[in-house]
């Protein structure tokens, strides 16, 4: 599939090696005996804090002393010994400092417009919170960059919280709404020209700015970003200087991740997250590591760790969407994202194409907006006609192995809802039809919000975690649709996670990264980590969320 799309679009292909950018060569951060040694002995009770640490000279040199102490120990040193080395060469601070945005301002004009107190003080509080999040990367990154796994950015920018001490791609749509519901354009501006500096230095936007995340990406919201920069500035001077930059990212997912699919004799292209990279996640290599030894033979053990990456690069790791044994055991070494057509990557996509069109037509370039418009009809129709269903009026992922629907309820079901990615004489239609869906899976009587699965398999993207990105593509994706029993819906579903949130937050001052659907107000469950307070995407997904119920003339005060 590489390239056929673009010669057919334009003429030529715009390829890229895979291989070209997804290996890390560092010995350190990405391969080699001292991660081996370091991940497997679990030197760490979380794999990414050494993968994360600074090398206080060069990797030449710590390679070397490193071989040098394996000698000494027969191969085999001890813990006492591993942690003489580390202590050595290695420190865990530097690369990054706290960064107070120059246009953060906590007398947001926004803020004037809510009516309920409660809810008000509540947005207050999240926009009190972006400074204790702000970070930029020191210089010394630039100077010395191979003893980091920083990847230098030029701007500040908004981090998560908890362990996610760098920027993360997807993560930032959710965050630069909020930063730009809060006024703060500069920052939001700032965020989303460094990924297009890495774009133009490695050709897509890697997962989250450490080398060891090269080679995946995650979903796809760069030109949602721009897009939403766009409605809050009409920046058209901007807008030239980065349009020619973000078609190079969607040629990247053109040509490395699109798939063929055949479904009742017509061929369509949609793409799917595929990571060929067959070694264990160096944030996660512990983990990964003991994932996939399951497996008796070499091919089979990379087959697994590049699914994982697969799983990584979806931004939901791990879930059962992606989980595939007969035996009905939710263990992720049977994780095989590969052969599944997301519908929201393929939103996702659709939607950035139809925005890169736009871009275009604003720049007076008419034969490149139509040619991005024509690939955007391209991709609604396949997933009109391979994802949707029209029996239970709701769009699922599709397996390619099986040649056959995934019918099981994910809020991801709803993202061409979010996106707009259908006809638009369907819009009634299909709001209509999506709202019973939930209704009929039972998704309201749960008080703390949309669970992202009605599966208890113990990972962290499935039941009962909510997640804050989820419940925007589920409310805003009805309210979108403008029908009337899926707008109730959408207020009702609005109040419930907003009601959750502020209850949490009154108890602790606190913002987690998931919640739970059964415990209103709690934070989620599972997964490889603790769970991370902060939080970036919640707080940027409770000020859409206010912004559009609960502003004069969205909500009355209650």
């Amino acid at each position: 599939m590489k390239c056929i799309i673009t010669v057919i679009l334009f003429g030529y292909c715009h390829s890229y090696d895979l291989y070209q950018f997804e290996s890390c060569e560092s010995q350190v951060y990405c391969q080699g005996k001292l991660l081996d040694f370091i991940q497997r002995f679990r030197s760490y009770n979380d794999s990414k804090t050494f993968v994360d640490m600074i090398q206080i000279t060069s990797e030449a040199k710590i390679i070397e002393n490193f071989d040098q102490l394996l000698q000494a120990t027969s191969g085999s040193p001890s813990p006492y010994d591993l942690g003489n080395f580390m202590s050595k060469y290695f420190v865990s601070e530097g690369d990054l400092d706290n960064w107070l945005p120059p246009d953060f301002n906590a007398n947001a004009d926004f803020i004037r417009s809510i009516n309920d107190v409660s809810i008000r003080d509540f947005a207050q509080a999240m926009i009190n919170i972006w400074p204790t999040l702000g970070r930029k990367v020191r210089n010394i990154v630039i100077q010395y960059p191979n003893r980091h796994s920083s990847i230098y950015v030029p701007n500040g920018f908004i981090v998560p919280g908890g362990r996610f001490r760098e920027t993360y791609y997807w993560d930032s749509y959710w965050i630069i709404k909020g930063l730009l519901i809060s006024g703060m354009t500069e920052t939001a501006r700032g965020m989303i020209e460094n990924f297009l500096y890495l774009i133009a230095n490695y050709g897509y936007v890697p997962n989250g700015s450490r080398v060891y995340y090269l080679g995946r990406s995650q979903p796809p919201l760069l030109a949602l970003m721009m897009g939403l920069y766009m409605d809050f500035t009409n920046d058209i001077h901007w807008l030239q200087r980065y349009t020619d930059v973000l078609e190079t990212e969607l040629l990247w997912w053109m040509n490395n991740r699109s798939i063929l699919v055949v479904k009742n004799g017509r061929k369509y292209v949609l793409s799917h997250y595929s990571v060929e990279s067959g070694t264990p996640r160096p944030e996660s290599y512990y983990e990964d590591y003991n994932t996939c030894s399951l497996y008796m033979s070499g091919d089979d053990q990379e087959n697994c760790y590049s699914n994982l990456k697969s799983a990584a690069e979806s931004g939901w790791d791990f879930s059962t969407r992606w989980i595939f044994n007969q035996n009905g055991d939710f263990n992720i070494s049977n994780v095989q994202p590969k052969r599944i057509v997301p519908v929201d990557l393929n939103s996702y996509l659709c939607r950035a194409f139809k925005e890169l069109a736009r871009f275009y037509k604003l720049l007076n370039k008419p034969e490149r907006s139509k040619i991005w418009l024509d690939v955007s009809y391209m991709w609604q129709d396949a997933i009109e006609q391979v994802l949707y269903n029209d029996e239970d009026g709701i769009w699922y992922d599709y397996d390619i192995f099986m040649g056959a629907s995934r019918p099981a309820f994910y809020p991801s079901n709803f993202a061409p809802l979010w996106t707009e990615s259908f006809r638009p004489i369907m819009r009634d239609s299909y709001g209509l039809r999506a709202a019973r869906y939930l209704l009929s899976q039972g998704i309201t009587q749960f008080p703390g919000g949309i669970p992202t699965s009605l599966i208890r398999s113990g990972q962290q993207w499935d039941f009962p975690n909510c997640f804050p990105p989820l419940q925007e593509t589920v409310i805003l994706g009805l309210q979108k649709t403008r029908n009337v029993e899926a707008s109730e819906v959408a207020t009702l579903l609005a109040r419930r996670v907003i009601d959750s949130w502020m209850k949490g937050y009154s108890i602790n001052q606190v913002m987690y990264e998931k919640y739970n659907a059964e415990r209103p107000g709690e934070f989620g469950e599972g997964g490889e980590y603790q769970v991370q307070s902060g939080f970036g995407w919640t707080n940027g997904v409770a000020l859409s969320l206010i912004n559009e119920f609960f502003t004069t003339d969205k909500f009355e005060d209650k």
